[in-house]
């Protein structure tokens, strides 16, 4: 199953970008093995409509187009906080179920489209507190390898 990233806003050169870019680097190398395909990242600018909502809908709009078939995770402080194991389970039963390809969509500072929102397979939070999408990609990418890892039953994962 191919798995990607689409973000909202645009991630500049710093330690952030670095470490999750060690991240998504260690995902790319150890997910295969488990029939996981990482596909990369895909930015789109902020919207610049007046509204929060037409901001919301022009960014959905731009993720309806690159997400087609696959099953889409958004990130959302009001989403489900699932633990790490949790994680690799729906990722695992999703390729298992045969799904071929999964998005995980960070949205802008408005959040996501509430159509997008009821349309997602799954409203992932990394917590109720709001966080900069710079540490959500870190986060979100420390994740997916950690996923791949207890898939594979590699000991980076402690319980």
């Amino acid at each position: 199953m191919r798995v990607s990233v689409h973000a909202v806003g645009r991630m500049k050169a710093g330690p952030e970008r670095e470490l999750a870019g060690r991240y998504l680097d260690r995902f790319a190398k150890t997910g295969p093995a488990v029939g996981l395909e990482f596909s990369g990242v895909t930015e789109i600018a902020e919207s610049r409509a007046r509204s929060a909502a037409e901001r919301c809908r022009e960014e959905a709009s731009a993720l309806e187009g690159f997400r087609r078939d696959a099953a889409l995770f958004l990130l959302d402080e009001r989403g489900r906080n699932p633990s790490s194991p949790e994680i690799s389970r729906l990722i695992a039963d999703l390729r298992d179920g045969g799904r071929r390809q999964l998005v995980f969509a960070i949205g802008g500072p408005d959040g996501h489209d509430s159509g997008l929102r009821s349309s997602a397979d799954f409203i992932l939070s990394f917590g109720a507190q709001t966080w900069p999408h710079q540490l959500v990609r870190v986060l979100l990418a420390e994740q997916l390898y950690r996923a791949a890892t207890i898939l594979s039953g590699h000991p980076y994962h402690r319980v």
